[in-house]
């Protein structure tokens, strides 16, 4: 974190030197600037504009794969936040970067959508269960005290995702309010879309033969496994930067999946798998299947223009959950 503070100082003095020496040209043309950290974000904002009547600009900060854990903005992107019209970020750790950005700013009619503040004391704290490894440097707070963290992936959520379409929509009434029946339908429309993915969801779980899921990685599922009452099993919680499992977590994983007859091991997008086939070995008998669930921490620009959206990745990460819940 001290890196990254640092970090900060320098940008800010750059932004101002930078706003001291120009006018403001990014609102020349009095188009709608929405800013969105991460690709969910992005997706929502675009179904609630649907055919844009305003001709909104909406940037998507994260948009060449960075993950959400690691980035660090530029003075571009800050330079794009401070004079937008309308900024979305998640909200939790490692967002702390936003809050100097906000304070430094002038724009008083900046919007902004905290995705952990509207969830409010629905946010989960992030926890360690049984077996899965501690980072030792996050367990105490500077001055010895226990620091409580949050579990950042609130974008897994269906539930939660229909309550931040209500809240961008909400906004962009605001800024737009000739077009905010337009938006108000948009939402409508879209949240109708999430509630019945998630309906597809409950339906899953509630036919499935298992009701736990294993992953031999980083878990970031949690908002979506409390929503529909499912256990899991993990080498990490979902903010971890470890990459390397303790023979002590393999085992125990190894024995949960041969004590509950697992026949999947779970992971994420973008890791290499080993320590789900470790994990593999480990067990009697060694020919579970390894299953891939995507978080929405590594999609691209590129991926956008493909067609890749929210609901396509949700409905695809259901499809893997009714085979890892055979």
């Amino acid at each position: 974190m001290k890196k990254i503070l640092a970090f900060l100082l320098t940008v800010l003095a750059a932004v101002c030197l930078t706003a001291c020496g120009s006018v403001n040209n990014s609102k020349a043309d009095d188009k709608i600037q929405i800013v969105t950290t991460i690709f969910p974000e992005y997706d929502w904002v675009k179904n609630v504009l649907g055919e844009n009547p305003a001709n909104a600009e909406v940037t998507l900060l994260l948009d060449n794969g960075v993950d959400l854990h690691s980035y660090q903005p530029t003075v571009d992107d800050i330079m794009k936040i401070t004079s937008a019209d309308l900024f979305i970020y998640v909200g939790g750790e490692s967002d702390e970067w936003v809050d100097d950005i906000l304070k430094q700013s002038e724009n008083k009619d900046l919007i902004v959508i905290n995705l952990m503040e509207e969830l409010g004391d629905a946010a989960k704290e992030e926890e360690i269960i049984e077996g899965m490894e501690c980072e030792e440097e996050e367990e105490e707070g500077e001055e010895g005290e226990e620091e409580v963290e949050y579990d950042e992936h609130v974008w897994l959520s269906l539930k939660d995702a229909a309550l931040f379409v209500n809240s961008i929509d909400a906004a962009m009434e605001t800024i737009d309010s000739k077009n905010a029946a337009v938006y108000k339908a948009n939402a409508d429309a879209y949240i109708s879309k999430l509630n019945a993915l998630d309906m597809e969801y409950e339906k899953a779980v509630s036919e499935a033969n298992v009701k736990t899921l294993l992953f031999g990685d980083r878990f970031p599922f949690r908002y979506l496994v409390d929503d529909y009452g499912l256990s899991y099993y993990a080498a990490f919680v979902g903010c971890s930067t470890e990459t390397e499992a303790s023979f002590q977590t393999v085992i125990f994983l190894a024995e949960k999946m041969d004590e509950l007859s697992l026949k999947n091991v779970m992971t994420i997008e973008g890791t290499d798998h080993k320590i789900a086939e470790t994990i593999i070995q480990n067990t009697a008998d060694k020919n579970q299947n390894i299953l891939v669930m995507d978080s929405m921490q590594s999609v691209t620009s590129k991926g956008v223009e493909e067609g890749i959206t929210y609901l396509s990745i949700m409905e695809s990460n259901l499809e893997v959950l009714k085979e890892a819940l055979k």
